[in-house]
């Protein structure tokens, strides 16, 4: 019993280092656009989110932060420090966390249903309830950081994004949806 559960955590372990090293490949694909650059990171933020139990993807995430503002280059543009975090972009660093633990809310408050179809339909709510807080969370410290009115913020920090984001979340949410249909361990870990 002893040797399975050793086993099961440095599964988890293992799993939580490949998510926050996927996050940093997916934040270094950097195209800037103002304040705000284009990554690849709500993509894989949204694949990890969906595609870990919830305990673990909200680990990966909040462990890739804290990577980050300790001064690893993990955030876009290869960048690193408390700084980065503290910056006008930083809220949407702040957001990912708190946006992976309200995706983990909407999966464990709408378990698993039996149809293919609705478990779709959960899987899009709780990555677009994750995009959505890091949008929130973005958008305030834009304002407060940078010293932007809330529209000037929007239309700077949230507004080039939203179809290009959408786009991101499809193809994280696909991609997620079609290895745990393919991984039957993977099913099971996320019912």
């Amino acid at each position: 019993m002893q040797k399975k559960q050793t086993l099961k955590r440095s599964e988890s372990v293992a799993f939580c280092g490949l998510a926050i090293a996927l996050i940093a490949i997916g934040a270094w694909v950097t195209v800037p656009l103002g304040p705000v650059p284009f990554t690849l990171q709500t993509m894989v933020l949204a694949f990890v989110v969906l595609l870990l139990p919830v305990r673990e993807a909200v680990a990966s995430v909040a462990g890739y932060v804290v990577l980050g503002a300790l001064g690893v280059p993990v955030f876009s543009g290869m960048a690193g420090g408390l700084a980065k975090v503290m910056g006008p972009t930083g809220g949407f660093i702040i957001g990912f966390v708190l946006g992976a633990v309200a995706a983990a809310l909407v999966l464990k408050a709408w378990r698993a249903p039996s149809s293919k179809a609705l478990g779709l339909v959960r899987e899009y709510v709780a990555a677009f309830a994750f995009l959505a807080i890091s949008y929130v969370c973005g958008w305030a410290q834009l304002m407060a950081v940078a010293g932007m009115s809330p529209m000037a913020a929007f239309l700077a920090g949230i507004a080039p994004f939203i179809l290009l984001d959408a786009i991101k979340i499809v193809i994280g949410v696909s991609l997620a949806h079609a290895l745990r249909q393919a991984v039957p361990a993977l099913r099971r870990a996320n019912a």
